[in-house]
């Protein structure tokens, strides 16, 4: 009887508490569109940290996954890949792995035979991997040892959406044959379809790496490795293995060509194995967590606002509350029922916030920027249900919290005494107003600040020079000639020249250049020490890298690049193979101090490569984004003799990247007529990597214009809120000094008089409320010190400017309440005592 007792009584408070909030349609709607509003965003962007950070790796078993890296303090760098030598020891005599595997870079090929020639994007791994991952093809069999063998025959394993896309999902695929980058491959098998790669790639082939031992040297680390570790082995264990390889390693190899063992031991290299999720994840977990907290801030000010609302009605139901309680109600009943109109606002805040974190999770997905990992699992799932549901709950305990300790408490039956007598409320019910409303603009404060320093640090970025100029007006593709095409280096160079002459032709262009990448772009650029002649160096020291790109004539006229000193390659040069560069004026200063100098001086790249006279020097390029600094760069001709690393240069001459600049850069009709050109000349090269140069520009900002539109949004939410909670409280505070106001202005206080102390009572609340909002700022904003340039968390500007509009708003927001108070009839206020 007692549990049913209670039952019963539950289910009259959850029927009164509704039909209360049914009486007032309007409160209803309001309190649950700002609680949906604060839910909503809340959810959205918990959505995103689930997907990113918290979810395990879709992998078998993914705890024991780790990313393979070492750290090298040799070098300017901190950390540095895997490389083949170490992978045959590591697989061989490893007591921590169970087994280990290796990818290399994400990479197109040209496909051919199957209609129209196409460049799609293709992965390199060892036989290892795929089997390491816990993946088992959906159709056909993985690579096997003889597969990744260098003298094996050609295999290929087809993605299942190119195997969608390209086969119709034929099953019968297995065993045919596709010609990849002018080669027969033999298709094995189709990969499931919610495979992801580590690296979030979503190739369309998998090919194999056909690592050969024979050929490994120490050095070369340019794979990506992933192994899994036994049962029962830490990381700490595994770690300890790799260190104990490590010597195995030196003694097992040879270094390569030109380069001393003591410089592969300068290098001193050290195990850096760390969670496979860590790795995928990177560095964006920090700008995901600001923006959980900016925007659980405004739940915080939502709810702090309709802590507002409802105490403003409780306040009206004083005399009901007061009745009940004479009749015998306990507070324990009274706050029940307070609780329970809030849980059902709470309920169905959640309900439409939830709704709201749906759509706004398209547009979150929609403007992520590229290389957010993890951006397929992204969405709303029990967990994120989960999570919306306790985040109603808490808001309504904290926002219902306020009207059950001011009115579900003893005393309520003076209440029926004091009627609606008063002059004006009690100071008690005012001050608890007031502190919400402080709290409201405090953390408006901490929000705008954040924004604004996020939007200064966009500006910043926009105005450092890129070293190019108008990117929205240069064209860029990509093409590949393959050895099959070309077995000559020059025939290849002959190929891409006949294209360029073909594309100046095309009415509106102005200038085509093609080399090795674009600045910022995916194609193929090289780190890698660089002498010079004239300063003397141990031979054996490591000196610092430099960023070399292979070009030819015109690039830096096609880009904007100015020449600061000397001339650019001629074609004589590049066909006769003259041991010619230009570097970059950091590359100048840093070596000889004055660019002017750095002409006739010879430099090479690494201990192998021939020396080249320095012929021009060109202005800083922003190759690797815009908020990081231009590198030193050397620039060589795309056809040389011996640059040091024959591999990289040959990739380089064939994997071209064509940039025109035209005013009809971007558009459809552009492209055609570029296709039509290249087809003319080798029909069987497909155009792929179709971009504008300012693509790449506006990319490498992506990561800072995200953060910026989220925090600017919140930032605007928490304001908005902010206002119309400070606006309802004077506005509430007027209706009930109606009274009083009739009386000062009776006794002869002007309407100037009743406005600055109307407006003087908001402006105290928003002063106090910005005070503390800015401490917090200062504390707060450190946290985003990651993510800004040019600006420090503490810029004065921002703090100032951000002040001033606050104060301004909230000025307006008091004033239209003052007018209203300014305009009483004092007989009007005093006919109803």
């Amino acid at each position: 009887m007692w549990s049913l007792r209670i039952i019963e009584t539950l289910i009259q408070d959850l029927r009164y508490g509704a039909r209360m909030l049914l009486k007032k349609p309007g409160f209803t709607l309001i309190a649950v569109f700002t609680l949906a509003l604060g839910i909503g965003a809340t959810a959205a962007i918990f959505s995103v940290v689930n997907g990113v950070l918290l979810k395990p790796l879709p992998y078998h078993q993914p705890d024991q996954l780790v990313a393979v890296e070492f750290t090298i303090q040799g070098l300017s760098f901190n950390t540095i890949s895997a490389s083949d030598s170490g992978y045959f020891i590591f697989r061989e005599q490893s007591r921590a792995f169970q087994d280990i595997g290796l990818y290399s870079s994400f990479l197109p090929v040209n496909v051919t035979g199957l209609g129209e020639p196409e460049r799609v994007p293709a992965l390199r791994v060892t036989d290892g991997l795929l089997p390491l991952l816990g993946v088992t093809p959906l159709l056909g069999r993985s690579f096997t040892r003889e597969d990744d063998s260098p003298d094996s025959a050609e295999t290929v394993i087809l993605t299942y959406v190119y195997w969608n896309r390209k086969f119709g999902g034929d099953r019968s695929v297995i065993d045919r044959t596709i010609e990849v980058d002018g080669m027969p491959r033999t298709i094995i098998g189709v990969l499931p379809e919610r495979l992801r790669f580590p690296d979030q790639t979503n190739p369309a082939l998998v090919l194999p790496l056909k690592l050969n031992r024979e050929k490994a040297y120490l050095g070369n680390f340019r794979y990506k490795g992933i192994a899994r570790l036994k049962p029962g082995v830490t990381l700490q264990q595994a770690n300890a293995d790799v260190a104990h390889m490590l010597p195995i390693v030196s003694r097992s190899f040879s270094p390569a060509p030109g380069y001393s063992l003591k410089r592969y031991e300068d290098l001193r290299l050290g195990p850096n194995l760390r969670p496979l999720k860590q790795q995928v994840v990177g560095d964006i977990g920090k700008v995901l967590w600001v923006l959980m907290g900016g925007i659980s801030l405004v739940l915080v000010i939502a709810c702090a606002n309709l802590a507002n609302l409802l105490l403003v009605r409780a306040e009206g139901r004083r005399q009901e509350l007061a009745i009940r309680a004479a009749l015998g109600a306990g507070r324990g009943r009274i706050a029940a029922q307070l609780f329970f109109e809030s849980l059902i606002l709470a309920v169905f805040g959640g309900l439409f916030g939830l709704g709201l974190a749906y759509g706004a999770l398209r547009v979150l997905v929609a403007m992520a920027p590229q290389g957010l990992p993890r951006l397929h699992e992204i969405g709303v799932d029990g967990y994120v249900v989960l999570f919306t549901l306790a985040v109603s709950l808490a808001a309504s305990l904290l926002f219902g919290s306020f009207p059950v300790f001011k009115y579900a408490r003893a005393g309520l039956g003076i209440g029926l005494r004091a009627g609606d007598r008063s002059m004006s409320e009690s100071r008690e019910r005012h001050r608890a107003r007031g502190v919400l409303v402080i709290v409201q603009v405090s953390l408006a404060i901490i929000l705008l600040v954040s924004s604004g320093l996020m939007i200064r640090t966009f500006r910043a970025l926009t105005r450092v020079n890129p070293g190019f100029v108008a990117p929205s007006e240069v064209q860029t593709f990509r093409i590949a000639i393959r050895n099959a095409q070309a077995p000559a280096p020059e025939r290849a160079l002959r190929i891409e020249e006949e294209i360029l002459r073909k594309i100046e032709a095309i009415p509106g262009v102005s200038s085509v250049v093609f080399s090795g990448n674009v600045p910022m772009g995916d194609g193929i650029g090289w780190e890698t020490p660089v002498f010079a002649k004239d300063r003397a160096s141990d031979p054996d020291a490591i000196p610092l890298n430099c960023m070399i790109q292979f070009v030819a004539p015109g690039f830096f006229k096609t880009l904007g690049a100015p020449l600061g000193a000397g001339r650019d390659f001629t074609w004589s040069e590049i066909y006769n193979m003259v041991p010619v560069a230009i570097v970059s004026e950091k590359f100048a200063r840093e070596h000889w101090g004055d660019p002017a100098s750095a002409l006739g001086k010879q430099i090479r790249h690494g201990q192998r490569g021939d020396w080249k006279e320095v012929v021009g020097v060109v202005g800083d390029v922003h190759h690797n984004g815009m908020d990081k600094e231009a590198p030193a760069s050397v620039y060589c001709p795309i056809l040389v003799a011996n640059v040091g690393g024959a591999d990289v240069f040959d990739f380089a001459l064939r994997n071209a990247t064509f940039a025109i600049r035209s005013p009809r850069a971007g558009s459809e009709g552009l492209m055609n007529e570029i296709r039509r050109a290249v087809w003319s000349v080798a029909p069987y090269l497909p155009v792929g990597e179709v971009n504008t140069l300012n693509y790449y520009y506006t990319r490498s900002m992506a990561r800072t214009s995200f953060t910026l539109v989220m925090l600017a949004v919140a930032g605007g939410m928490a304001l908005f809120l902010g206002i119309v909670g400070l606006y309802g409280v004077i506005a509430y505070s007027v209706s009930q000094r109606r009274r009083e106001i009739g009386i000062r202005m009776a006794l002869g206080a002007e309407k100037s008089d009743v406005l600055k102390m109307v407006t003087g009572e908001g402006i105290t609340l928003t002063l106090i409320g910005v005070t503390i909002g800015l401490a917090g700022a200062l504390g707060l904003t450190r946290f985003l010190s990651g993510l800004l340039y040019g600006v420090k968390p503490s810029d004065p500007l921002t703090l100032v400017t951000v002040s001033a509009l606050l104060i301004t708003v909230a000025l307006i927001a008091c004033y239209i309440p003052a007018r209203q108070a300014a305009r009483v009839d004092p007989l009007e206020a005093l006919k109803h005592e």
